[in-house]
């Protein structure tokens, strides 16, 4: 059963999505929160999930920084119903979670973050839903269509390793240069995709912004 508004603590749910069943965790510090956070995990075929270590930090992060958060697995991942679909049914969950999270929170500003993929999903959504800030972690902008829609009108805070080994640094730099107006962009030197022993210094970083 669905709970009426934001669980106080960290709570496993099914939420209702396009396919059926959305599986998600939950929390807030209040029952009726200002600020709303949202998150999108990394490929769903390559092992990720809303429990990836880096998701979870972000949420840390992001419920440090007053936000009630919502992590959740697009479909075919866990308990989500439905099977990938290279990031437009994954667009249609991301936007089926933000519409219960506004339902707790009705007057709430909304935030997006993504790691990998995840990145690309709410990036692509962020205008639609009208986020008032997007986090991006190693965006995969030559693998997936970054380039298929506009840059989004909300504040824009990247963060990327310069030993990626799965999203070329430079394709990312590249990308996000010739974007305007410009994002905020936080290179982390020596640091692999998944942020292996670099996960605290995001926490700081990051958060020293928000």
């Amino acid at each position: 059963m669905i709970p009426s508004s934001w669980p106080q603590t960290p709570t496993k749910l099914l939420l209702d999505g396009p396919l059926g069943a959305i599986e998600a965790i939950a929390g807030s510090g209040s029952v009726e929160p200002s600020l709303i956070a949202v998150l999108c995990h990394p490929h769903s075929l390559h092992g990720g999930s809303m429990d990836n270590k880096v998701v979870t930090m972000l949420e840390r992060t992001l419920r440090d920084a007053g936000a009630a958060t919502l992590r959740f697995n697009f479909r075919g991942v866990g308990a989500s119903l439905g099977s990938f679909d290279s990031g437009l049914g994954e667009g249609e969950d991301l936007a089926a979670v933000v519409a219960q999270a506004r339902a707790w929170a009705p007057q709430a500003r909304l935030w997006l973050a993504g790691f990998s993929f995840g990145s690309y999903v709410a990036a692509r959504m962020a205008d639609s839903l009208s986020a008032d800030l997007l986090i991006s972690v190693a965006p995969p902008v030559a693998r997936f269509g970054f380039q298929d829609f506009a840059r989004p009108q909300c504040r824009w805070i990247v963060l990327q390793g310069d030993a990626d080994e799965v999203v070329a640094p430079a394709e990312v730099y590249a990308y996000f240069q010739a974007l305007q107006p410009p994002v905020e962009m936080l290179h982390f030197a020596d640091t692999s995709h998944f942020f292996h022993g670099k996960l605290v210094e995001m926490r700081e970083r990051l958060g020293a912004l928000l």
